[in-house]
């Protein structure tokens, strides 16, 4: 073992021990995709992943139980990543509405949507990953429920974060804000799918158009003013 692996592996005391052992965390999720991206699921040995990070195969069992534990686990981290950078856009996002006497036309909302879009990576390579972690969890009852359980947080937190960045404008749904939420990242994950089988070119470029045909008149057909005026 290499000096430098054995460092990264020895025990530390207090902080220091809570700090290197998140830094290896990381370091193995970081080789998992890369791995994982390359060989599959089924294709990545955890030896694979654990040479790719640096590590022996006991830093990997001192933070996971399994490489099935080690994919849920990816998938969290790429959930909380796409979240926090859809909250860093929605506030400037989302100004352009609140400038919009009565509820804001389809061409707005494309205006806005197109900006928060913008933020969130079309990945190609995260999109069959994603499809072989459905695929395993689909096969593998032990691993379904946190895989679901995942999928459920993930939409609920981003629909909290719509339902608030709607009422900041005065705004709401007319139609269960998870309901919607979770039709929408099918929907979105369905354009990157087709932009991959139809050969595109640019698959990001693709996956954004198609989602941008469907998603500026559909919630403009779903939104409604908060406190719609009345009287004459």
């Amino acid at each position: 073992m290499s000096k430098s692996r054995a460092a990264a592996e020895a025990p530390s005391g207090g902080g220091r021990e809570t700090a290197r052992r998140a830094r290896t965390r990381e370091r193995l999720l970081d080789a998992a995709y890369r791995q994982f991206c390359q060989h599959g699921i089924n294709g990545a040995s955890i030896e694979a992943i654990t040479d790719d990070a640096g590590f022996t195969r006991g830093a990997f069992y001192s933070n996971f139980d399994s490489k099935e534990e080690l994919f849920l686990a990816l998938i969290e981290r790429e959930n909380r990543t796409r979240l926090e950078t859809l909250r860093e856009r929605f506030g400037e996002a989302i100004a352009p509405l609140a400038r919009v006497e009565g509820k804001p036309g389809p061409d707005v909302l494309e205006e806005v949507l197109a900006d928060i879009i913008a933020s969130q990576p079309m990945d190609q390579q995260w999109c069959l990953l994603h499809s072989e972690f459905l695929l395993l969890a689909m096969r593998n009852p032990q691993v379904a429920p946190r895989f679901l359980e995942s999928a459920r947080a993930f939409h609920q937190q981003l629909a909290d974060l719509l339902d608030t960045a709607l009422e900041s404008v005065g705004l709401r749904f007319v139609v269960d804000t998870v309901d919607l939420t979770q039709m929408v990242v099918n929907q979105a994950e369905a354009a990157i799918q087709e932009a991959i089988l139809s050969g595109a070119e640019d698959t990001d470029r693709a996956a954004r158009d198609s989602i941008m045909r469907i998603l500026p008149p559909l919630l403009h057909s779903l939104t409604e003013l908060r406190d719609p005026p009345t009287g004459p």
